[in-house]
């Protein structure tokens, strides 16, 4: 099973990615990685957490965080902790190229679905790369 976190600024992308992504040319990948998709409350999570404290809880939960692009803000910021605290099994940190485009062209929405199912695919040879981008 995979379990899908988006970040708190992403839900309405995550949404609709989860949607294509259970369209009949895809939904045997779905179904096989058995994709479940959370919301940060789901996760014990609050909107206002640090993203120290959200890719901990995602590597502790096994959740997969599907964000936008995190800044390099200080000692708690994504990337900062990434580099901080990433290890060879740490799951990698999916982050989208162009957020608003999933939501204003489907054919880019798709190319992310692609790309995002072909890494779900490989998922474990991915694990301590940090951050992946989409598509």
């Amino acid at each position: 099973m995979i379990a899908l976190l988006p970040d708190a600024n992403v839900e309405r992308q995550c949404a609709f990615l989860a949607m294509r992504m259970q369209a009949p040319a895809w939904r045997d990948f779905w179904d096989h990685l058995q994709i479940r998709l959370l919301t940060f409350a789901e996760a014990g999570l609050q909107r206002e957490d640090s993203d120290a404290v959200v890719w901990q809880l995602c590597q502790n939960q096994q959740l997969i965080l599907l964000t936008n692009n995190r800044n390099d803000d200080g000692p708690d910021s994504l990337e900062a902790t990434i580099r901080s605290r990433n290890t060879a099994t740490s799951l990698p940190v999916f982050t989208f190229g162009d957020a608003d485009r999933i939501l204003q062209s489907t054919p880019y929405a798709d190319k992310v679905v692609v790309s995002l199912f072909d890494q779900l695919l490989r998922l474990d040879e991915l694990r301590g790369t940090g951050r992946l981008y989409l598509p």
